[in-house]
């Protein structure tokens, strides 16, 4: 969401006839777009602002702007008085109040981002910064905006305001004019994206919103994330599995294992309940990959209920598992009735032998990938080698001098591993094969 936010923020300067550069400290106007969903987040946010005030004493005229979650939707006054040298504050997703300052134009600083209010900066076609016009093969497009839901653990409804839908007219004219400019790959975003249209009286929900982009001539893939257990229904894994250009790749977090933790979570369902979904997914979509969030470590979590998460990983062998070690976020239910009594150590300990236990099954899904041909849709150069993703969400890279940026060539994988893969175009792959794998049977 905040690569998409700060896509915004550069497309809005540009408009206002700023061009970006790459040392910041050089910037007549520097955005420091923030994440707090962990205390590391935090405090790089922290860092990074203590760093920026021997430039603010150097170059007073400098404009800096602080927006995002460390901004919130709620006020800024204590961070106004410990950060006076910030010049505007901008809640998330909303480059409102820059634009006003750099324009002294007041009537383009938007209301309260809690509001429902009409996402003006939102408001169907986007103009990519100049650096990634023609350039940008992915693209995230947020759908829904805050979260309504809040879990115990999570700060982000107090950041970044209720629920709110997009107009769906506002998304496809989004989408079309991402396309124009050359984006492949458009990824739907919400806090809970499968909740899209639920405060939309009679609007369409995001099955049905898949199918409307789905028409978008030159759109080559779409992704959706992140889902949520208690709303993936039926209708939308149908329209996963039906439509050619709807990625098989489902990210739905499970946090925990054990029941008691997962309702100490709120997150209202049972691991049970989990493993039911999970085997529907894959019932539905064939091929499917699917990812998850675990979090280690939450207060409360014992040895044993910590054991129940790492079976549940093994027994299910998701594709990707995001690990995190539980940090108390302020105003956040767990913060307000919850002691934060696991030990920093055993919070580690619990990570890593998740860490290696997935690290392993990822190994043995993608060794099912070696000698196999797949679509693979190609977005920049890495290191003089090509970086792209499968269908499934797997990165692929390939050596080629050819321009492969935003092509879909069929690619034979060569080389697999926990975290990527490597593979060759139809013309090297038999010489980039193994030779017992290139041998041709009678």
């Amino acid at each position: 969401m905040n690569v998409a936010d700060s896509r915004r923020v550069a497309a809005a300067l540009e408009d206002q006839g700023y061009s970006p550069t790459r040392v910041a400290e050089e910037a007549d106007v520097i955005v420091l777009n923030t994440c707090v969903v962990r205390q590391s987040a935090e405090d790089k946010a922290y860092g990074r602002l203590n760093s920026l005030k021997p430039v603010k004493a150097k170059r007073p005229e400098a404009v800096i702007n602080l927006m995002g979650c460390l901004v919130g939707v709620k006020g800024h006054e204590k961070l106004k008085e410990r950060f006076p040298l910030v010049d505007v504050f901008s809640p998330p997703s909303d480059p409102g109040p820059l634009i006003a300052h750099l324009t002294q134009d007041e009537s383009k600083a938007l209301e309260d981002a809690a509001t429902s209010r009409r996402f003006a900066f939102m408001d169907g076609e986007l103009t990519l910064p100049e650096e990634e016009r023609g350039k940008l093969v992915s693209a995230f497009v947020p759908v829904v905006l805050g979260c309504s839901h809040a879990c115990t653990f999570c700060i982000i409804p107090y950041k970044r305001g209720i629920e709110r839908s997009r107009p769906v007219g506002d998304i496809v004219a989004e989408v079309r004019s991402l396309v124009s400019q050359g984006v492949k790959e458009i990824t739907l975003l919400g806090q809970i994206v499968d909740r899209y249209g639920v405060d939309i009286p009679d609007g369409p929900n995001l099955a049905q919103l898949i199918r409307i982009i789905h028409d978008v001539e030159g759109l080559a893939r779409i992704r959706f994330l992140t889902s949520h257990p208690n709303w993936m229904t039926t209708e939308l894994l149908d329209t996963v599995a039906e439509l050619p250009k709807v990625m098989p790749h489902i990210e739905v977090p499970v946090q925990a294992g054990d029941d008691q933790v997962l309702a100490n979570m709120k997150r209202e369902y049972t691991a049970d309940d989990y493993r039911r979904l999970v085997a529907e997914i894959r019932a539905r979509i064939p091929n499917v990959s699917i990812a998850t969030d675990i979090i280690v470590g939450f207060p409360g979590e014992t040895e044993a209920q910590f054991q129940r998460t790492y079976d549940l990983l093994e027994e299910l062998k998701l594709d990707v598992a995001h690990l995190a070690r539980y940090s108390t976020r302020p105003g956040t239910v767990a913060a307000r009735r919850m002691e934060d009594d696991i030990p920093g150590e055993e919070k580690w300990r619990r990570f890593r032998l998740l860490e290696e236990l997935q690290e392993g099954i990822v190994s043995e899904i993608n060794s099912g990938y070696q000698g196999e041909s797949v679509e693979v849709l190609f977005e920049e150069k890495v290191r003089g080698r090509w970086r792209g993703r499968t269908p499934t969400n797997k990165i692929v890279f390939v050596e080629s001098d050819d321009d492969l940026r935003g092509k879909l060539p069929p690619v034979m994988i060569t080389w697999t591993g926990p975290w990527s893969m490597q593979g060759a175009l139809p013309t090297l792959a038999r010489d980039a094969m193994p030779l017992d794998l290139a041998i041709t049977p009678k």
